[in-house]
């Protein structure tokens, strides 16, 4: 065999070989379905951080609010991920904030965060707008890494400042976010260690599931619901909120604000001395499926401002202080249906007094079952005032099964003088007024 020979076999040799390694080696091609995630040069991964916190036999652990929040900040440095927080009892001395992206797991029923108790001083110096330190009288149990609540007389609601505390330089504290609003020493400013026990400030895409919070109202000053709540969310975009009970909470139980495409889930809110559930400021396409709503000291379901295009649906709401259910304030076009609202100290669903460009247009409520309401005084199954527009009642259950001597809900439902046109389809109504239409042109 000549040298000419030699090469083409060697040539054949080497292409068999290489033919059969092409063949017989791993294809890591895309796969037709694969895509880079929406915000990340990177496809979706099946394996994503994942940690686990708890009081022993865990990857961190701890008893508080710090070794939770290690856990969270952790799993956001990586992009996301999840978070499991094993059984036991955790002190929150300052919130669990949540981060985008992360899920935060407990075990079910067995998870508790209990609200640390707070202690209160008025301020000793004014607190100036957009000032991040306060000072104040009496620093006992104001400590580095706290929550703090400041305000005065004149800055409830959303001019009240949630920060937590930085620094300390005898009784003068740093925050870590500028103060909403002046809280002068002449209208009783003062500062307080309270907060949500869970919350999410400028976020999307976090979750919350399967964690009891208990917010030892007995021991804490009240905050109120536009900056707090036992679950307390401020733009938090997205946010899943399933499987929790938030409990004796001095405030509302959960409370979402300029949050978008909320979804709470099989949760219940009890025993808090607020509302119970409070979607609110601009939130749109809320849903709420499958809550408790009870024993609350105000509405069990509170719509707050400009709710709108929600979903509220097989909800129990019951024993609360006020309404079962209040809808105001431009909040239009929600879809309520499938809930019991019963034995609520007022009215069951009320509707309250706004003027025509305010008020909740083209709601439906829908086979509903609104039973033995007004457990505080006679009351209506609903209650429809302001110059509201456009709501349909439709096969809904209103009913008052009590004892003919204890029966408060007398009336079913109630239309006052500025209401505009509502429709009646199919209604069942047992009260001693079924309708009652004081509108002046009916």
């Amino acid at each position: 065999m000549n040298s000419h020979h030699l090469v083409c076999l060697a040539a054949l040799v080497c292409s068999v070989f290489s033919a059969h390694a092409a063949a017989s080696a791993p294809d890591f091609s895309p796969r037709p379905d694969e895509q880079q995630l929406a915000r990340k040069m990177h496809s979706a991964m099946k394996e994503r951080p994942r940690i686990a916190v708890g009081l022993t036999s865990a990857d961190i652990i701890g008893n508080d609010n710090r070794a939770l929040q290690s856990a969270v900040d952790y799993v956001a440095g990586l992009g996301g991920g999840v978070v499991e927080i094993g059984e036991g009892e955790f002190l929150m001395r300052d919130s669990l904030h949540l981060r985008p992206f992360v899920t935060v797991r407990g075990k079910e029923g067995k998870t508790i965060l209990r609200k640390a108790p707070s202690v209160i001083s008025a301020l000793a110096l004014d607190g100036d707008f957009g000032e991040e330190q306060i000072t104040v009288a009496d620093p006992s149990g104001f400590e580095v890494g706290r929550g703090v609540a400041i305000w005065d007389k004149n800055a409830g609601g959303f001019h009240t400042t949630v920060a937590r505390i930085t620094g300390r330089s005898g009784n003068t504290f740093s925050i870590d976010r500028p103060l909403n609003a002046d809280c002068m020493v002449s209208d009783d400013a003062k500062a307080a260690t309270v907060f949500p026990v869970v919350s999410g400030y400028d976020l999307e895409g976090a979750r919350i599931e399967n964690l009891v919070i208990d917010g030892d109202k007995e021991h804490n000053q009240s905050l109120n619901g536009c900056r707090g709540g036992g679950i307390f969310l401020y733009r938090g975009f997205g946010t899943v909120i399933e499987n929790c009970i938030v409990r004796n909470y001095n405030g509302d139980g959960i409370s979402f604000q300029q949050s978008n495409d909320v979804i709470v889930r099989g949760c219940i809110s009890e025993r808090n001395t607020s509302l119970g559930l409070h979607p609110g400021s601009g939130s749109q396409r809320p849903t709420v499926q499958n809550c408790i709503a009870r024993a609350n000291g105000d509405d069990g379901l509170f719509l707050c401002w400009r709710v709108r295009h929600g979903l509220f649906e097989n909800n129990l709401l019951e024993n609360n202080g006020r309404f079962g259910i209040s809808i105001g304030h431009k909040d239009s076009d929600n879809l309520i249906r499938n809930n019991q609202v019963r034995a609520n100290h007022e009215d069951g669903i009320f509707f309250r007094n706004e003027t025509l460009g305010m008020a909740g247009h083209r709601n439906q409520i829908e086979n509903n079952l609104i039973e033995n309401n007004g457990t505080k005084d006679k009351a209506a199954g609903i209650r429809i005032r302001g110059a509201t527009q456009g709501v349909v009642l439709k096969q809904n259950i209103i009913r008052d099964s009590r004892p003919a001597t204890e029966r408060k809900q007398t009336t079913g439902i109630r239309l006052e003088e500025n209401v505009g046109a509502v429709e009646l389809v199919d209604n069942k109504i047992d009260s001693t007024t079924n309708i009652e239409d004081q509108r002046k042109s009916k």
